[in-house]
């Protein structure tokens, strides 16, 4: 029967062995200076509708697709604006022929009244003279009178004249602004988030065209706990992790900090279990690429201290 004799090197190498494996079988540690948090990657969605009733006619929504400012979305049919519109131009048209013509009306008796006004005065002093009648000099005030009324008269129908064709130049405006807003452009550079109307469909000012997103914009917002919230600062550096692009991180920073905590939402998983209030904290991510997309949970890394270098791998406690 053999014998088997331990010598110190494998009493040691067991050991070793053993120590390893018990550090793997613990939970990963954070690196000190670096707080951890989670959420979903958030973007400033715009819901698009139109202003205007009408039937999609030209349609350049693709979901998914990147769109600059200023871009056509959609265009409708306006053939029912365009009816309107023309008969506002025809009304203002004869509201300015109304006006061009009291107008001309208005200089007429104008003159007259010039005219009315030296006959009297001369012949005011003839009749001092006797040299006419009171009947004539009656008749010559009886033609300043007409004239002095109609042109009172006139200048009253001008100023309403002038009103109406007001009205009517700005009910012309409006309706070119509906005919307008029957192009419907994006108001910002943006991508494609959902589209719920196609081509030949009537769109209303009830009925959602499509939503937008700023892809630049993109925000995450991750929970901490209370008891480490003191050390976050606006502008501090953050890491984001998302399982899609699992080898990178993304640069963020601290964009801003929920004033008051807030018992830990339900879809968020915190390290601690006991953790029950928590500060939303606000990243801003740069997602010049576009690789980040709203509603990917997202891991994230937050260094308070700035005397810590990046590590190349960040940890994930449990």
């Amino acid at each position: 029967m053999k014998s088997w004799i331990v010598t110190p090197l494998v009493v040691i190498l067991i050991a070793a062995g053993s120590y390893f494996f018990y550090i793997s079988t613990l939970p990963p540690v954070l690196q000190e200076g670096f707080l951890y948090g989670n959420g979903h990657v958030e973007g400033t969605e715009v819901s698009i509708s139109s202003e205007v009733k009408g039937r999609v006619l030209v349609s350049n929504l693709l979901e998914g697709s990147t769109v600059a400012k200023d871009s056509l979305l959609v265009e409708l049919d306006t053939s029912e604006q365009m009816a309107i519109l023309a008969v506002a131009n025809a009304q203002r048209t004869a509201r300015e022929y109304e006006q061009k013509h009291i107008v001309e009306q208005l200089q007429t008796w104008q003159d007259n009244l010039a005219t009315a006004d030296r006959d009297l005065v001369r012949y005011t002093a003839l009749r001092k003279r006797g040299i006419v009648t009171v009947q004539k000099l009656d008749q010559i005030t009886l033609v300043r009178t007409e004239a002095l009324g109609r042109v009172r008269a006139l200048k009253a129908q001008l100023e309403q004249a002038k009103a109406n064709t007001i009205v009517a130049a700005k009910n012309v405006e409006l309706r070119q602004i509906e005919v307008d807003k029957s192009k419907i452009y994006t108001p910002m550079d943006a991508t494609i988030l959902s589209k719920s109307i196609e081509l030949g469909e009537l769109a209303t000012s009830e009925r959602l065209i499509a939503v937008l997103v700023d892809m630049q914009d993109l925000e995450l917002k991750a929970y901490l706990p209370e008891a480490v919230i003191g050390k976050i600062k606006l502008n501090a550096p953050a890491k984001v992790r998302v399982s899609a692009f699992s080898d990178r991180y993304f640069d963020a920073r601290v964009k801003r900090v929920d004033q008051r905590a807030q018992f830990t939402p339900r879809d968020i998983n915190m390290p601690e279990e006991r953790v029950r209030m928590v500060f939303g904290v606000v990243l801003a991510l740069d997602n010049k690429e576009g690789f980040l997309k709203p509603g990917m949970p997202a891991d994230a890394w937050i260094r308070w201290d700035e005397d810590k270098a990046w590590p190349q791998t960040l940890v994930v406690p449990h």
